[in-house]
């Protein structure tokens, strides 16, 4: 572990001096240190990245261009897709994805086959009549308990945004839940694990897998990590998220909305971000709608995000 504030403090200037100012800029800058975000103090090696100037510029709000893991009343949501994609237009997004829920998901009303590609046409209609953003097909599709997809590829294959999610048998042995994850990554059409690892705060744990099997396989078929920013779930959590940065596995934040208000725990998810380290860079959401449609079928881009 690196040294705290103030133990840095103490043996970088005399005892019998005192450093005052108006602000906390000042104050490092008294320390030959760069400015640390409140987010990064929890002793993990932010003296020593501000010593060296090696701090990252971290993920803003700002840098969020749209989202692509959200539910419409044609399962569990309240709102209908034309009013999550007016709602999403509003906040600045430049792009959406709407993926409801496939039919192992039963209580929420989720598609098979033959509905999810009567829904996929009405997506496709709600982008062409509305106006200012990209309206994207997807789906949240079950992953079950042996690994594989409850619904068929010759669907998932027409979606533009697959996310694989586990929503049962969270009992399973750590082995037995890892190949369930790995073959869910293995499928052609999967672009994002989705809450990967299934914690809902105070209510359940994490299930059991090994995180680091899970990464490499990510990594070598290109499947992102969600990021699932609504607060019952904040999965993934930082110590899992600077995994992934550090092992090359890119992230997309999403809120999980149900309804349109939810939207606004879009800040919770980049506070998560920024806790990890993360920069736009290391988060696909961040890219202009052409390079996110590339990076969903498996073909990450390895460029400089630039705002808008």
């Amino acid at each position: 572990m690196g040294l705290t504030l103030n133990e840095y403090s103490l043996s970088r200037i005399d005892n019998e001096e005192w450093v005052a100012s108006k602000t906390e800029e000042d104050i490092y800058h008294a320390l030959k240190l760069d400015w640390i975000p409140p987010e990064l103090r929890e002793n993990t090696g932010e003296i020593e990245a501000a010593e060296k100037h090696q701090l990252p510029n971290l993920i803003t709000l700002d840098d969020v261009r749209g989202e692509v893991h959200m539910h419409t009343v044609e399962t569990d949501g309240r709102n209908t897709i034309e009013e999550m994609a007016e709602a999403a237009k509003k906040r600045g997004y430049k792009y959406i994805a709407i993926t409801d829920h496939s039919k192992n998901l039963a209580m929420a009303n989720g598609l098979d086959d033959k509905r999810a590609l009567e829904h996929i046409a009405r997506i496709q209609d709600v982008n062409k009549r509305v106006e200012g953003i990209t309206v994207m097909t997807g789906i949240e599709v079950d992953i079950l308990a042996d690994g594989t997809l409850d619904l068929s590829d010759s669907v998932l294959e027409q979606m533009d945004v697959v996310v694989a999610s586990v929503h049962s048998a969270f009992n399973q042995e750590k082995a037995q839940m890892t190949d369930r994850l790995l073959c869910a990554i293995n499928n052609k059409n999967v672009s994002i694990l989705g809450h990967p690892t299934g914690r809902l705060q105070l209510r359940r744990d994490a299930y059991d897998f090994d995180f680091e099997a899970v990464l490499k396989t990510a990594r070598g078929n290109q499947v992102a990590m969600e990021l699932n920013a609504y607060p019952d779930r904040l999965d993934l959590n930082d110590v899992h998220l600077r995994m992934a940065r550090d092992r090359g596995v890119k992230i997309v934040i999403n809120t999980d909305a149900h309804h349109v208000s939810h939207f606004e725990k879009i800040k919770y998810g980049i506070l998560q971000a920024r806790r990890a380290w993360l920069t736009a860079n290391d988060v696909l959401n961040t890219l202009p709608e052409k390079e996110f449609r590339r990076a969903m079928k498996h073909d990450w881009p390895e460029i400089t995000v630039k705002p808008s």
